[in-house]
């Protein structure tokens, strides 16, 4: 099993260089806040790299939909098969010159997924220099997903929603016990503002399963299936989460996920960095 000193040492062999000289950084008192990147799908990759140094965001958890072109089903797994993993190392690089950091490939794999498709984003992954992948998944495609995971040495954090009647989702704690025994490549990305609002408090569950936590999603819910909310509207607890992280010194990116709705996306990702700031006060 990993623990969570392997995780971070995951983590930090893929900083890019850039980073290291300190362009941006966006860790406060201690803890990682970075955003992913489906925060800003209103725009295409350069204009969402240019959005993180804007707000101040020094770690990107990269989205498929900035990797991936606008296709078909079909023609989209066959881009998928068939793009030069150049053109994703290219990607890369992008993100190193502006001086941020890729901590993970967010790569969601379905069900229809063939076992290629599903290698393919592993490959992905590599090409992108991270150890660490999410997905929005299903359990009965999760073991597919471990055993690609396990040959390719690259631990995949399942991303939770809030749909707790399809005991195939991930939605409950049993569905993340049940993949995580699976494999020991397979872990958590905690989305918590799905959890609370499915019912269940992330801060509880942080603390006993933090070893097994590749990254959380920052949002914040009404609880009993309530609506994604501003941060600080909803019910979701981020200020207990952020000082448990700070607290305890665990080192797991927190990802600010930009899912209400708002205005401008630079605009209302600035509120909730500033809010995730203020919490870690």
């Amino acid at each position: 099993m990993h623990t969570r000193r392997d995780f971070a040492r995951l983590a930090l062999g893929s900083l890019p260089l850039a980073r290291a000289f300190g362009k941006l950084d966006s860790r406060v008192n201690g803890v990682l806040i970075g955003a992913q990147s489906y925060s800003f799908r209103d725009r295409p990759l350069d204009a969402a790299i240019q959005g993180f140094v804007d707000v101040g965001l020094s770690s990107c958890e990269l989205s498929m939909g900035h990797v991936e072109p606008a296709l078909p089903r079909e023609a989209l797994r066959t881009w998928r098969l068939t793009v030069p993993l150049d053109d994703i190392r290219a990607i890369r690089r992008k993100f190193d010159q502006a001086g941020i950091e890729l901590s993970a490939y967010a790569y969601n794999m379905r069900d229809d997924f063939t076992d290629e498709e599903i290698a393919r984003g592993f490959e992905m992954a590599q090409a992108l220099g991270v150890k660490i992948m999410t997905t929005s998944a299903t359990l009965p495609v999760t073991p597919r997903i471990a055993a690609q995971a396990e040959k390719y040495k690259i631990v995949v954090g399942m991303h939770g929603h809030s749909n707790i009647k399809d005991p195939n989702e991930f939605a409950k704690p049993e569905s993340f016990a049940a993949a995580m025994k699976m494999s020991k490549y397979i872990a958590v990305n905690l989305d918590i503002g799905h959890f609370w609002a499915a019912g269940y408090d992330p801060v509880e569950y942080i603390a006993e399963h933090h070893e097994r936590i590749v990254t959380l999603h920052i949002k914040d819910r009404k609880k009993n299936q309530g609506k994604n909310m501003p941060f600080g509207e909803g019910d979701t607890p981020i200020k207990e989460v952020l000082q448990l992280l700070k607290v305890n010194k665990y080192p797991i990116p927190a990802n600010i996920e930009y899912e209400y709705e708002g205005g401008d996306t630079v605009v209302e990702m600035r509120k909730c960095y500033e809010y995730c700031r203020r919490a870690l006060a």
